[in-house]
């Protein structure tokens, strides 16, 4: 009587088919187990990185601005060195060439990476190359705001900081201004840099110590708020974007999901951001249940893997 397994024949021929079957099926188990552990490993090692970053709040309406010290919020990719390496926020590494980080001092710095208002998505384009192209790093600058290892308050580290950036005598290596304005010249300030392409204010309270996460101690500014939400899904367009994006489903940071579904150019709807991209959006108040209300879409962010 045959085997239910096999078929009339040369049986042990057919055992021993089967059991290399086997054991290829047990190794391509096992490689997909190895790859699946690495990847979460480095997904971990990512998510612990970037949690050791402080982050802005909103500035709220009717906050008196006495004690903070304020600068220009650029609109740039934030770039954090500790001393060693250069990564992204997320802590994928940023792959500069060898002259930018050997003239970088031997401290952690956190800043970002600068080419000119409204030059996003051009620097975009230059630091996120796998293979640096020295002509474009030489036009760009690091612009840095703190030294996230060094003890003390915001008003000593900024103070610091700036003895660092003197030290190391390099052109493209900056230290953000921070000055004290009244609430009068916090206003002017914010139209002129809005006025001027900029994106707003970053008011850092001069008692802060340095903190993982966002903080209240670390304010921004603008005259329209802006907010991050994670890519869920691309939805399909209709009527005159049949065959491109019509919006994208985003996901918060605490959790919430909505659709956001304008200002987006038709090249971008033709090209959406990915799946697993952080996207920021600008919205001017909150519904009932915390949703963002009238959000635009603005740039993106970073990439999952970054």
């Amino acid at each position: 009587m045959n085997h239910p397994f096999f078929v009339s024949g040369d049986l042990n021929g057919q055992r021993r088919a089967l059991l290399r079957s086997a054991a290829g099926l047990a190794a391509v188990l096992l490689c997909g187990v190895t790859k699946a552990a690495a990847g979460s490993a480095l997904q971990g090692e990512a998510a612990g990185f970037s949690a050791h970053v402080m982050l802005a709040k909103s500035w709220q309406s009717g906050m008196d601005p006495a004690g903070y010290l304020v600068s220009e919020k650029l609109d740039g990719v934030r770039a954090l060195w500790d001393g060693h390496s250069l990564r992204f926020r997320s802590g994928r590494p940023i792959a500069a060439p060898a002259w930018f980080l050997a003239g970088l001092p031997a401290v952690a710095l956190d800043g970002e990476l600068w080419l000119g208002r409204q030059q996003f998505e051009v620097l975009s384009g230059t630091v996120r190359k796998t293979v640096p192209v020295d002509a474009e790093w030489r036009a760009l600058r690091y612009m840095v705001f703190d030294l996230p290892e060094v003890a003390g308050t915001f008003s000593q580290r900024a103070g610091r900081l700036a003895e660092v950036v003197d030290s190391a005598h390099q052109p493209w290596l900056q230290a953000l201004d921070q000055s004290r304005m009244d609430y009068a010249t916090l206003q002017t300030r914010l139209h002129e840099v809005v006025a001027s392409g900029g994106e707003g204010l970053v008011l850092h309270h001069a008692d802060a110590l340095w903190s993982a996460g966002r903080s209240d101690g670390l304010r921004k500014m603008k005259v329209e708020p802006d907010e991050e939400g994670r890519v869920v899904a691309q939805v399909p367009g209709r009527g005159k974007y049949v065959g491109r994006m019509g919006a994208l489903l985003l996901e918060t940071p605490e959790g919430q999901r909505f659709s956001l579904g304008t200002g987006f150019t038709d090249a971008q709807r033709s090209n959406p951001p990915a799946v697993g991209s952080l996207v920021t959006y600008r919205y001017r108040g909150r519904t009932a249940s915390g949703l963002p209300k009238f959000a635009s879409y603005l740039r993106v962010r970073e990439a999952q893997s970054e």
